[in-house]
């Protein structure tokens, strides 16, 4: 059903199957979006399948990795609650199993429908309710991590904060050298709140936090009271 939100199909630069093909386009089935076919080393093994790989940067970790490699565009199509958003063309609505069995019956009546095969895969599953996960891109929030880290890392080349034993210094600088953003919204805790708020008109019933297209509507503050003057 992710499918729905396909923006390029991959295949190996070297495999000489596809090699007629760099560059090229093909058509989404359902909504007629013209997809590239990229070439792509890191992700594609050649000896797997047919060796062309959909890519859904929304919905896959690696193929998200692969989207920003190419610049891909990245599209959602599932709804919080897990249905088909208004990305889904005809599948709009259904909810993510459903869509996944008239994903396959549409295919078969466009005469589209090649194959299907067992392969054995890892299930992300979650710890308070044994749902399989679905990877999905959410708007998150981030403590940026850059100035105190290098407030660590300055400490231990000035000589401020010594590191026992020495050789561990290594691990220091590798670490927060390199140190990300910390995600502070991340769902392994269900409910704890971040101090942001988010600004809707009276009237408006289609605007949703989860659509990053808004992010500007949300107000960080200390109390709600501050977020209202802001």
């Amino acid at each position: 059903e992710t499918m729905l939100g396909d923006t390029a199909v991959a295949v190996h630069p070297e495999d000489p199957r596809y090699k007629h093909l760099h560059g090229k386009f093909v058509v989404h089935p359902f909504n007629s979006r013209r997809i590239p076919i990229i070439t792509d080393a890191e992700l594609v093994d050649m000896e797997f399948g047919t060796g062309a790989v959909k890519i859904t940067p929304a919905h896959d970790p690696n193929d998200y990795e692969c989207g920003k490699r190419h610049k891909l565009e990245f599209i959602t199509v599932l709804t919080p609650d897990g249905a088909i958003n208004n990305n889904g063309s005809q599948f709009e609505g259904m909810m993510r199993y459903d869509a996944r069995i008239a994903v396959e019956e549409a295919l078969k009546e466009k005469g589209l429908y090649k194959d299907k095969v067992p392969n054995k895969m890892r299930l992300g599953l979650c710890s308070r309710s044994g749902d399989i996960l679905e990877p999905m891109i959410t708007p998150q929030w981030y403590v940026s991590c850059a100035g105190m880290a290098k407030r660590s890392t300055d400490a231990v080349r000035n000589g401020e904060l010594t590191i026992l034993p020495k050789d561990q210094e290594k691990t220091w600088f590798q670490w927060l050298d390199n140190i990300r953003d910390w995600c502070v919204s991340r769902q392994l805790w269900w409910g704890h709140q971040i101090p942001a708020w988010f600004a809707t008109k009276k009237s408006e019933t289609d605007v949703f936090k989860t659509d990053m297209a808004h992010n500007d509507r949300w107000i960080v503050a200390r109390s709600e009271a501050e977020a209202l003057e802001k």
